[in-house]
């Protein structure tokens, strides 16, 4: 299964930042699958993954991929609407569980990164600031960018953060030198 593949995209969706969405290195995976039409609205929208499976319990060994990008639905449940677009076409975080759904999702996608691979995380923070979201992972990103689709002042914000999976043995400590 893993033949050449390094790449893993652990909550595809629709695949809409990827240039190439059927990259020959990578595994798409989600939790659902839904065929083209499944929105009204957005007649060519389909979450079709390789694999079915939940970014919280992937069913991968230890340090298989040098990429993982992790791009969760960042909207509650109880905020998404039941037949809601932005549910259907990104889905949704539970509104109890997202805490510890979002710690084991990392912890899974730590666990499946191999030693300096990068992990890259898109955060959207129209439900919940990143800065809480942060607070939960057990790594710091190395470094981040913050992008608008507008310029008012209470327009959510897209956060780009990049992580390396540095080994503890190689991870030289400094003082702080900001």
């Amino acid at each position: 299964m893993l033949d050449n593949k390094f790449i893993l995209d652990a909550c595809c969706g629709g695949r809409m930042m990827w240039f190439n969405k059927k990259h020959p290195n990578t595994i798409y995976i989600d939790i659902r699958k839904e065929k083209k039409g499944h929105i009204a609205a957005v007649p060519n929208h389909e979450v079709n993954p390789d694999i079915v499976m939940d970014f919280r319990n992937m069913d991968f060994p230890d340090k298989s991929f040098k990429l993982v990008v992790w791009d969760v639905p960042h909207l509650l449940s109880n905020r998404c609407g039941q037949n809601g677009i932005f549910r259907k076409k990104f889905g949704c975080l539970n509104a109890e569980t997202w805490q510890s759904d979002l710690k084991k999702g990392f912890s899974e996608c730590w666990r499946v990164l191999d030693d300096y691979g990068v992990l890259v995380f898109k955060w959207n923070d129209k439900n919940i600031p990143a800065n809480k979201v942060l607070q939960l992972l057990p790594e710091r990103p190395l470094f981040g960018n913050i992008s608008s689709g507008s310029s008012h002042k209470n327009a959510s914000k897209t956060y780009w953060f990049c992580f390396m999976k540095i080994p503890i043995a190689n991870m030289e400590v400094k003082g702080n030198s900001s």
